[in-house]
């Protein structure tokens, strides 16, 4: 696998260092080192990660890590892979299911919630320039567009743009700076940086590394990785694609408008074959229909279909 340490944007990664009981105070000192302004998180308790409609027929979700800490506020952590169409209602969707599960039998419910938090762990970039590329780190509340206050602080969504995140060690200053280093780089390192000497980087570190591995879980560890190359893969390949066949039309059309015109509008048909070509991949390796779902934003039925 030509590395020391895991990929963190591999499944299989993600899950072991922030999704498991043992590695716990990895999830709440990352969270920490994001929400700045709540309460420190001192302890944390794992959730169910599937989350099942009110009804039969109701879709259901599938976090990446779902936990509540000791205040009882609710924390969902993705680690996104790919740009999808609807990137941005799926994690509104998402804070839905521990906004309900808040709901109390009876009829002396006052309708207190508890906070709900979304974390976004994002290995592409929002669309669009929608940010400046130097910013990188979002943290989303309803805001009154008015006179921009919070109107409501109990409903947050954190975006991390890991593509924008460049610092060197020698440039690390905060927990933060820290965390977000690791995850860029941690597939890349042959050692444990001299920056990161807070102890729970010694954890960190410990459980990242490939060689530590039983059978079983290096076995897992490949076939998580095979599935990430194979995404990057075809979403890079899509993405060329995309840009080739509209620099071809526009050309042709001889204008600046029509080059502009071809390129978005291969950069669309790109798209669309992309979701299809990595969905007929991850199902070729098994994947589950729901994770495909997940991963292309495509419906069961076109899933389905392939």
């Amino acid at each position: 696998m030509g590395g020391r340490y895991i990929n963190p944007f591999t499944d299989f990664g993600f899950k072991r260092l922030f999704g498991t009981e043992m590695n716990k105070e990895l999830l709440i000192s990352f969270l920490n080192s994001l929400l700045h302004n709540q309460e420190e998180i001192t302890d944390i308790r794992y959730r169910n990660t599937e989350q099942l409609g009110s009804g039969i027929m109701d879709r259901k979700a599938v976090f990446d890590v779902y936990c509540q800490n000791t205040a009882g506020e609710y924390f969902i952590v993705e680690m996104q892979k790919a740009e999808q169409d609807y990137f941005k209602d799926r994690s509104v969707f998402y804070a839905t299911f521990p906004i309900r599960d808040q709901a109390q039998q009876g009829s002396n419910w006052d309708f207190k919630l508890k906070g709900v938090y979304t974390v976004g762990i994002l290995d592409f970039v929002f669309p669009d320039d929608e940010y400046a590329p130097d910013c990188m780190h979002h943290e989303v509340k309803l805001m009154d567009v008015e006179d921009k206050h919070v109107f409501y602080d109990k409903l947050t969504f954190v975006y991390l743009e890991m593509p924008k995140f460049n610092k060197t060690e020698d440039q690390l200053e905060t927990m933060m700076d820290k965390w977000l280093y690791v995850l860029r780089n941690l597939s890349k390192l042959m050692e444990r940086p001299a920056a990161l000497q807070e102890r729970v980087f010694t954890r960190l570190f410990e459980q990242a590394e490939i060689a530590r591995f039983s059978k079983n879980e290096l076995f897992d560890y490949e076939e998580s990785l095979k599935v990430y190359r194979d995404l990057f893969n075809v979403v890079n390949s899509a993405e060329q694609k995309g840009i080739r066949k509209g620099f071809v039309k526009g050309k042709a059309e001889g204008r600046a408008e029509g080059l502009e015109e071809g390129i978005a509008k291969g950069k669309a048909e790109g798209r669309e074959e992309e979701k299809v070509e990595v969905a007929k991949n991850l199902l070729s390796l098994g994947t589950d229909i729901n994770i495909v779902h997940q991963a292309t934003g495509l419906s069961l039925d076109e899933i389905n279909k392939l």
